[in-house]
């Protein structure tokens, strides 16, 4: 716990609790920067022109930044239900 609070990173195996992306070589990616990198890697292999091998490195690359993505959109997902929530409940008292 004391490694996540100095380096922002959630620790390998546990979900993130503030939105950001779990642990994995893509962690300190933004949600924009994880995107781009996407749409990069899909660029490249829909041009073609690369080996076998680079294209399987590229799709496993692309694989990862998806879901680095997804888990950027289910923490703000749950971000979002958590404050709807709070002024539901809110709005009962």
């Amino acid at each position: 716990m004391a490694d996540q609070q100095q380096t922002g990173r959630t620790p390998a195996g546990e979900a993130p609790t503030d939105g950001r992306p779990g642990a994995g070589d893509d962690d300190g990616l933004g949600y924009e920067q994880a995107r781009d990198a996407l749409l990069e890697v899909v660029r490249q292999l829909e041009t073609g022109g690369t080996s076998l091998e680079e294209s399987l490195a590229l799709w496993e690359r692309g694989e990862q930044l998806a879901k680095v993505c997804q888990r950027w959109l289910d923490g703000a997902r749950a971000r979002l239900d958590a404050a709807l929530a709070a002024e539901e409940s809110d709005g009962r008292e």
